[in-house]
């Protein structure tokens, strides 16, 4: 195992890129279309060394944070190192290593489907599969999945779906030859996934740790698995900002880490070149660029592998660069763009003239990072009349009972009850009040809160999830005995508007 080895912290001058670039960028991602909606944290390498980073508060640089499909990346180079020991090849049929589920008389097309056709996301399906293969896949909600990992029961019928995966996703029509239609099927990546644990008796996670995760310091991470103990694959990894930067940094030197091959260089060209136009079903220009295995390519001969809401590692070959990111916001695009205008034109092969004054700027910007507080009085001239009083509220998405808010004269604390008993959240002024919850089925999940009165009779309530990206708005509306909460999501699948539950005292 390679030896374990810091990132070096340096300054952007020395690296070649102005200070005043950087800025630049960060006040570009902090023009927000909703209040939570936002990058939440970035780690800016280049020639191997930390030109800069930041966190916006309560966001910490030790927080674990979902990946979703950046964690098919990962996934990516777990097959990359299983075809390097001779385990498989990118051209054995997929059928090859399921006989035990596949149907009795498979399809023409389904015979033809190949590992790197589930690596490409060249399968043959015309449209995605992942819902009808994660049968308890998580619906979002604005304060995050309200069904968990343990629960796999039909909310329709109150019956345990199919827990073969893989039964699934090969009984499923597959319309097209494979390799001539691009289709986003995070189901495929779920199927490199079951076949690595077919051949090695291991999850994914397990395989990755001492060839992977282990040589560049990636500490303890959690992956989500299936019914079976089968790991997602093309979702559910979770880890740091820095270890998305260190996968990040073993990309862009071929494979090599502290100067010891990790992965073979012929994995990495070929994973990260175009092996699928995927124009045909994307809109986006960085979404248009091409498709490799399980990474996307960019425009400006770049390269990423990213997950839903901003999960993003950036490789900049020419530049010598890699970008890491992690948030919660809608418009990827975006982002990406503001990459290309602010960083990497600024960027030069040279060392540039120390700039104390924009370094300092930068510095103290940097040290300053916070999600954006709510605008408002710390107190209402009627906020005595609604304090502690309990609502009872009409019947709800989020299935909460009552709801009551306190408020004293240093905090205010949201007391919410569902059918697993009373949530309370403490909620500061001012400044972001950390604790813990257990709001939404995770026990002792860290939570932080910020409220302020907008009018007399409206407190604003935003929370976060440091470990998770879900920044949802809750604005209570107090009118005598009524009560309305409007809920705001920063980022959804489903919910793009406020929700209203209405309450009764």
């Amino acid at each position: 195992m390679a030896s374990l080895r810091p990132l070096t912290r340096s300054n952007p001058e020395a690296e070649g890129i102005p200070s005043a670039a950087v800025l630049e960028f960060i006040h570009s991602l902090e023009q927000h279309v909703h209040p939570m909606d936002a990058v939440q944290g970035f780690i800016l390498l280049r020639h191997g060394n930390v030109a800069a980073e930041g966190w916006w508060s309560p966001y910490q640089p030790q927080f674990p944070h979902p990946l979703f499909s950046l964690s098919k990346s990962f996934t990516s180079t777990a097959i990359g190192l299983a075809v390097h020991e001779g385990r498989l090849t990118v051209d054995d049929p997929v059928l090859k290593f399921f006989p035990d589920e596949a149907p009795p008389n498979p399809s023409q097309n389904l015979k033809a489907m190949r590992v790197r056709h589930l690596l490409s996301m060249n399968t043959g399906h015309q449209s995605d599969t992942t819902e009808h293969v994660y049968q308890h896949l998580h619906r979002v909600s604005p304060f995050g999945p309200w069904l968990h990992q343990k629960d796999y029961t039909d909310r329709q019928g109150g019956k345990t779906g199919e827990e073969n995966w893989p039964k699934l996703f090969l009984s499923l029509p597959v319309e097209s030859e494979p390799g001539t239609w691009f289709v986003y099927n995070t189901a495929a990546t779920y199927m490199l996934s079951a076949i690595l644990t077919k051949l090695t008796g291991e999850t994914l996670a397990d395989y990755l740790r001492p060839r992977l995760f282990q040589p560049l310091g990636i500490e303890d991470p959690y992956w989500e698995s299936d019914p079976r103990g089968v790991n997602l694959g093309g979702s559910g990894l979770h880890a740091r900002t820095e270890d998305i930067a260190r996968f990040g940094q073993m990309c862009l030197e071929k494979g090599v880490w502290n100067g010891q091959r990790i992965v073979p260089e012929k994995w990495i060209a070929e994973a990260t070149k175009s092996h699928s136009d995927n124009s045909n079903t994307q809109t986006n220009p960085d979404w248009m660029a091409g498709y490799g295995y399980q990474f996307w390519r960019c425009r400006h001969h770049c390269y990423r592998g990213d997950g839903a809401f901003g999960q993003f590692c950036i490789i900049l070959p020419e530049q010598d660069a890699v970008l890491a990111m992690i948030g919660g916001l809608q418009d990827m695009q975006t982002v990406l763009d503001r990459v290309w205008q602010h960083l990497l034109p600024a960027m030069r092969p040279e060392i540039l003239p120390a700039d104390p004054g924009r370094y300092e700027a930068l510095r103290e910007k940097l040290a300053a990072l916070s999600l954006p507080l709510p605008q408002g009085q710390s107190s209402s001239p009627s906020m005595n009349q609604w304090s502690g009083k309990a609502y009872k509220l009409t019947a709800n998405f989020l299935r909460l009972d009552r709801v009551a808010t306190e408020f004293g004269d240093r905090d205010r604390t949201l007391i919410f009850r569902d059918e697993r008993g009373d949530h309370m959240i403490r909620v500061g002024y001012d400044a972001w009040l950390n604790g813990t919850t257990s709001f939404r089925s995770y026990a002792n999940e860290p939570i932080s809160a910020a409220g302020a009165w907008t009018s007399e009779n409206a407190f604003e309530v935003r929370l976060c999830y440091p470990h998770s990206f879900f920044g949802p708005v809750l604005r209570f509306h107090y009118a005598r005995a009524d009560l309305k909460i409007e809920v705001q999501p920063n980022v959804s699948w489903d919910l793009s508007t406020p929700t209203l539950i209405t309450g009764k005292a």
